[in-house]
C-alpha cells in the first residue's frame, strides 16, 4: 500500500453511530500537535483490518496495540537537512519536521539551513547534532 506525502497523521479508531450519522474520533494529541485544527475540512482514508490470506482466505488482523502517542519521525543516527526556525529557552537551534516534531541543534542560529544527524530521540522531541552547514 502506498501512503501519500501528504499523510497529516495516522491513528486507529472506532466508527460510531450517533442518529442518522456515523462518527470518527481524532486522538487529541493530534489536535495538540498542531497536525489538525478543528473546523477544518480533511479527506479521510479508512483502511480495513481484514487481510487476504496466502490461500485466498479473508482474515480479520488483530488489532495492533496502538501507542498512546504518535512514533518520532525520526530516528538516532539519521542524518537531515533543516532549517532552524527558533531559538529555545537554552539557546540552542530549533528545527520542525513532519507532524511539527521538534529537533533541537545546539550551536545554531535562526535562518541557518544545516546537515544534522539524530544524537538522541524522545517522544516529543530530538537532539541533533550539526555535521554540515548549508547556506
Amino acid at each position: 500500500m502506498e501512503i501519500s506525502e501528504k499523510l497529516l497523521c495516522l491513528f486507529s479508531t472506532e466508527v460510531s453511530a450517533e442518529e442518522d450519522r456515523y462518527v470518527i474520533e481524532v486522538p487529541r494529541q493530534e489536535i495538540e500537535t498542531g497536525d489538525v485544527d478543528p473546523g477544518e475540512v480533511y479527506r479521510v482514508a479508512l483502511i480495513s483490518r481484514n487481510e487476504e490470506s496466502a490461500d485466498g482466505e479473508t482474515t480479520a488482523t488483530q488489532p495492533q496495540s496502538a501507542p498512546s502517542e504518535p512514533q518520532p519521525p525520526v530516528d538516532v543516527g539519521e542524518t537531515r537537512y533543516v532549517e532552524i526556525e527558533d531559538i529555545g529557552k537554552q539557546g540552542d537551534g530549533i528545527a520542525r519536521v513532519e507532524r511539527g516534531y521538534v529537533i533541537i541543534v545546539p550551536g545554531a542560529e535562526v535562518g541557518e539551513r544545516v546537515k544534522i544527524e539524530v544524537s538522541e530521540v524522545k517522544s516529543n522531541f530530538a537532539v541533533g547534532e550539526i555535521i554540515e552547514e548549508t547556506f
